[in-house]
């Protein structure tokens, strides 16, 4: 006669401890297994990639879509460079002089410091018939910080084959370089445009050897970055009245340099204004517009006519393509107890139509 094992008898405890003894086993086993396996292997954190997503952002203004293309932020020698006009004799002298203490502590009520990331920004406007870039940023003549502008433009779905005409707000390296990186033409389908006045002051050798030393390399740039497109006849300066295309208008804004141009582009009711250098830090020059950069041909002036745009801008509500102000440079002006400040572009990930 067979026994029968009962979990709760002296074999039923028997197997059971067996049973026990075997899962031990297993589990050290597997443990064993898990180490071998893992040998030689840190189980650390991945190590850190230091870049930032493809520099593009894109929102719609009417009918069209505009297409925010970074070309890359360099260190802004806000020390070096930002002037102001002095009390005694009006002449333009380095703000450091004129107001010590000022930049540093306006930066520091934006929380930042020296050296401060300055943006520089190109815009792409895609009209549905045409497709027009709106400056090029610095391309090879700022050196490895810059130069980013055909990459980001291929990662926002675009290639400079496609690209039918280029406004440049004036050619200082920044806004001209991107255009030819290395001398060699980028942009191998586009007719390249900048007011008349800027192409005379700046293709002259005369206006090169009477310059100050802080502009002469511009000169060089300049040329080096218009060449082949002089050579192939797709560099067209143009005149301020008529609109470039369907949409788009030049408007004069002297001062920085005497062709300095903003592009005004409206669409169905809705209105963006491109700024070259109007701004060049934001937290510094909207509290306080009087200060001016060295770069500025005509310091007053260039003051004068940032004023008028940030008082015009404020008043109206329109939108605001700026080539400094931090990526993507898209915003409005607002006002508020006689003072400007600046209103970034809420983020959209799905752009709809602009107002």
């Amino acid at each position: 006669m067979k026994r029968r094992l009962f979990l709760g008898g002296p074999d039923g405890r028997s197997r059971w401890a067996a049973r026990r003894a075997l899962n031990v086993v297993f589990l050290v086993a597997c443990s064993i297994f898990t180490a071998m396996l893992f040998a030689g292997h840190a189980l650390a954190a991945a190590p850190q990639v230091g870049t930032q997503a493809p520099g593009f952002y894109r929102m719609m203004l009417g009918n069209f879509e505009i297409t925010a293309l970074s070309d890359g932020t360099h260190p802004f020698p806000v020390h070096k460079v930002f002037t102001k006009s002095s009390l005694a004799d009006g002449q333009s002298v380095p703000l450091d002089q004129s107001s010590p203490g000022e930049a540093d502590a306006l930066l520091a009520e934006s929380k930042l410091s020296v050296p401060v990331a300055g943006s520089i920004n190109a815009f792409l406007i895609n009209t549905g018939s045409k497709l027009i870039l709106i400056d090029s940023g610095a391309g090879s003549l700022y050196g490895d910080c810059c130069g980013h502008l055909i990459a980001n433009m291929r990662a926002a779905g675009y290639a400079p084959e496609q690209v039918d005409e280029i406004y440049l707000t004036h050619l200082h390296a920044d806004h001209v370089g991107g255009i030819a990186p290395n001398g060699k033409m980028a942009f191998p389908n586009a007719v390249v445009r900048v007011s008349q006045a800027d192409a005379d002051y700046w293709l002259k050798d005369a206006n090169e050897a009477a310059a100050p030393s802080l502009l002469k390399s511009m000169f060089e740039g300049d040329k080096a970055s218009l060449k082949p497109y002089i050579d192939a006849g797709r560099f067209k300066p143009f005149s301020y009245g008529d609109e470039l295309a369907p949409g788009i208008k030049p408007i004069a804004g002297p001062g920085h340099p005497p062709g300095h141009s903003f592009f005004e582009v409206e669409s169905n009711g809705a209105k963006l204004l491109l700024w070259g250098d109007v701004v060049h830090v934001a937290p510094m020059q909207f509290p306080d517009p009087a200060i001016t950069v060295a770069y500025d041909s005509d310091a007053g002036m260039a003051e004068s006519v940032r004023l008028a745009v940030f008082a015009d801008a404020a008043q109206k509500g329109y939108w605001i393509g700026a080539a400094h102000i931090s990526f993507p440079g898209l915003g409005h002006v607002s006002a508020k107890d006689g003072h400007f400040f600046w209103v970034p572009a809420n983020y959209d990930a799905a752009p709809g139509t602009g107002n």
